[in-house]
C-alpha cells in the first residue's frame, strides 16, 4: 500500500529542507572514476539532485557515488573509511560489492550482521578480494539496514580486453555508465517506520525533478551520429522498478547482471532494483535532442515536466529540451527472450524438482512485515559468518533461528520462490553467485538448456513463481533478499550458508581488522549509532498512521 509523503510543511520540519532554483542545481560534469584500489569516505553532505535540498549519506560527497573500474583480473583493495556526523541518518556504515562472488573472501561481502559487524563512526575497513573470471556491470552500496536509500551507491564495472562482443560498439567509458535511482526528500531512518513509502522522485545519475518542484537540470548523455555505444544501465533503487527507453532508438541487449547474453533488439525494458544490463545504442538518428525515459513503478509517475527523464544529445545539437514523443512500445524485453552466451544450460538433470537440494520459498506479508517459510529475518548480534568461524556448523545452532538454510558442498541447487501476498514485483538477489532463471515469473514454461543467467531477478507478484539453479561451490554464508531495501528491513530475506564446515579452509586469511569489527561496533551507544533515535519513530508518525511497531535500532 503506497501513501503519500509529499506534505512539505512536515518534510521541512524533519529535515529543514528547503526548495533551492536552478540555478543552484548540480553542475554538469564528467563523473569522478576510481581504479580497483582505493579509498572510498563515506560522509554526510548537503545536496539536491531534484532541486530539493536536504542532508545525505554520500560517497566522497557525490551522488552517485564514483564509478570503481577495474580490468578483468585485477585485484581490489578498497578502504571504506566512515565520516558520518548526520544525527538523523545511521552513523555506522557498511558497503557490499553487488555481483562480485567474493570466492575465498565471504569476509569482504560487506554484509551487515551476515558476513561482518558494520563499521563503526571514525573508523574504517580494508575490502581486499579479487573477481579473477568476472567482467561487467556491477554496482556499490550500503548493505546497513535501510542506508543506501539515502545516498550510498555508486557503480562498479569490471571491462575485458577480450570483450567477445566488443565488435559491436565503439564507444564504452564512463561517460555510458547510467544510473537510475530513486530518491527520498525524508532521511531514511525516519521512512522504515513508515508501511508503504513511495520516493518522491527518480534520478538518471543522480538528476532528475519532482511533481511540483523547480526546473533542476537533467543528466545529458552525449553521442555522435554514426557511433555505437554500450550503455550500462545500473538500477540501484531502493524500492521502484523502470521501464527504460530512448525515444527513436533500439536497443541491443548484450549483458545481464555481469553475463554476457546473446545479443536481443528491443525498444524498452524493465530493470528492477539492484539489476544491470549493458545495451548497444547506435547513434542513427538525425543531430537532435531525444528523452531518455526510466517510468518508475510509482504512483502517478509520469514524464510531466522532465520527470523520470534524462536527455539523449547528439553532437551538434542545441542545448535545449528534446522535443521527442513517447511512442507505445513495440518490443519489449521479455526475460525469458534473453540466453546466456557463455556455457549456456542450467546445472544438473533438466527437469523441475530434479536438483540435488530442491527448496520452496513461500513468502507472506502481514501488517507489512515479510515471512519467508512464516520466518521473518531480525539480524543476528553475532555475524553468521562468525558464528560459523566460532565453530557453529547445524541449522539449529546458526542464528538467527529459522532463517538459515545449511547447504552441502558442490550440489545442485533449485529454489523455488512464491509470493502470496502484496508489495511485488519482488527483486531477488543472492550473494556470492549468479544463478541460472529457469523459470521466469509470470511464465509457466521452464528452460534448462539456455536461461538467462543473473543475480537479481523478479520473483513477480501475487501468485507467481520464478525457479533458479547454482552450484554452491562457494562455502560461507551468502544473503538471499528481496532488493527492495524497504522489505529487507522488514524481514525479507534468508541466509544461505554453503559447507559451513569447509568455511574456515576455504577463506584466505581473515584480516585481523576484521575481527576487530564487532567488538567496536557493540560498543557504540545509542547516540553514537544516530539514526534519530526514538525521535526518527515520532517524526514517521507525524506523517502517517500506517506505522511498524517501534523497533530498536539496528
Amino acid at each position: 500500500m503506497f501513501i503519500p509523503i509529499l506534505i512539505a510543511s512536515l518534510i521541512s520540519s524533519i529535515n529543514a529542507a528547503s526548495i533551492v532554483s536552478r540555478s543552484q542545481s548540480y553542475p554538469l560534469s564528467q563523473p569522478a572514476v576510481l581504479g580497483p584500489k582505493a579509498r572510498i569516505t563515506i560522509g554526510n553532505k548537503v545536496i539536491a539532485p531534484d532541486g530539493f535540498e536536504r542532508s545525505a549519506t554520500l560517497v566522497d560527497g557525490i551522488f552517485p557515488g564514483p564509478l570503481i573500474t577495474a580490468q578483468k583480473g585485477d585485484d581490489f583493495a578498497i578502504e571504506v573509511v566512515n565520516e558520518l556526523k548526520d544525527e538523523s541518518m545511521f552513523k555506522s556504515t557498511s558497503v557490499h560489492w553487488h555481483g562480485i562472488y567474493q570466492n575465498g573472501t565471504n569476509y569482504a561481502d560487506g554484509t551487515s550482521f551476515v558476513t561482518q559487524c558494520p563499521i563503526a563512526q571514525n573508523h574504517s575497513f580494508l575490502h581486499t578480494f579479487s573477481a579473477p573470471n568476472q567482467a561487467g556491470t556491477y554496482w556499490y552500496h550500503s548493505h546497513y539496514s535501510v542506508q543506501y536509500c539515502d545516498g550510498l551507491r555508486g557503480p562498479l564495472v569490471i571491462y575485458d580486453p577480450d570483450d567477445p562482443l566488443a565488435h559491436m560498439y565503439d564507444v564504452d567509458d564512463a561517460s555510458t555508465v547510467i544510473t537510475l535511482s530513486d530518491w527520498y526528500h525524508v532521511v531514511a531512518p525516519v521512512l522504515r517506520h513508515i508501511i508503504g513509502t513511495t520516493a518522491n522522485s527518480s534520478l538518471i545519475n543522480g538528476r532528475g525533478r519532482y511533481a511540483g518542484g523547480p526546473m533542476s537540470d537533467l543528466a545529458v548523455i552525449n553521442v555522435e551520429q554514426g557511433k555505437r555505444y554500450r550503455l550500462r544501465l545500473v538500477a540501484m533503487s531502493c524500492d521502484p522498478n523502470f521501464l527504460f527507453s530512448i525515444d527513436g532508438h533500439n536497443l541491443t541487449v548484450i549483458e545481464a547482471d555481469g553475463q554476457l547474453t546473446e545479443p536481443l533488439v528491443v525498444d524498452q525494458l524493465q530493470i528492477f532494483a539492484g539489476q544491470r544490463y549493458s545495451v548497444v545504442l547506435i547513434a542513427d538518428q538525425r543531430v537532435d535532442n531525444f528523452w531518455m525515459r526510466s517510468l518508475p513503478n510509482l504512483p502517478n509517475a509520469s514524464y510531466v515536466g522532465g520527470t523520470n527523464s534524462a536527455i539523449l544529445r547528439y553532437r551538434g545539437a542545441p542545448n535545449v529540451d528534446p522535443t521527442t514523443v513517447n511512442t507505445p512500445p513495440e518490443n519489449q524485453l521479455q526475460e525469458t527472450d534473453l540466453h546466456a552466451l557463455i556455457n549456456p544450460g542450467a546445472p544438473g538433470i533438466p527437469e523441475y524438482g530434479k536438483a540435488d537440494i530442491n527448496l520452496n520459498l513461500s513468502v507472506t506479508i502481514t501488517n507489512g512485515t515479510f515471512y519467508v517459510n512464516n520466518v521473518t529475518f531480525k539480524p543476528p548480534t553475532v555475524p553468521v559468518l562468525l558464528q560459523i568461524l566460532s565453530g557453529a556448523q547445524e541449522p539449529s545452532q546458526l542464528l538467527p533461528n529459522g532463517s538459515v538454510f545449511v547447504l552441502g558442498a558442490n550440489k545442485v541447487v533449485e529454489l523455488t520462490l512464491s509470493t502470496t501476498g502484496p508489495g511485488g514485483p519482488h527483486p531477488i538477489h543472492l550473494h556470492g553467485h549468479a544463478f541460472d532463471v529457469v523459470q521466469s515469473a509470470g511464465n509457466k514454461t521452464f528452460n534448462y538448456v539456455n536461461p538467462v543467467r543473473r543475480d537479481v531477478v523478479n520473483a513477480g507478484s501475487l501468485g507467481q513463481q520464478m525457479v533458479i539453479r547454482w552450484v554452491t561451490d562457494n562455502s560461507g554464508p551468502w544473503f538471499l533478499h528481496c532488493h527492495i531495501d524497504w522489505h529487507l528491513d522488514a524481514g525479507f530475506a534468508v541466509v544461505m550458508a554453503e559447507s559451513p564446515s569447509d568455511t574456515r579452509a576455504h577463506l584466505n586469511q581473515v584480516p585481523h581488522d576484521w575481527d576487530q569489527l564487532c567488538p567496536t561496533f557493540d560498543s557504540l551507544s545509542p547516540s553514537q549509532l544516530g539514526g534519530g533515535g526514538r525521535k526518527s519513530y515520532e517524526e514517521a508518525a507525524s506523517i502517517t498512521t500506517l506505522l511498524f511497531p517501534p523497533s530498536p535500532l539496528p
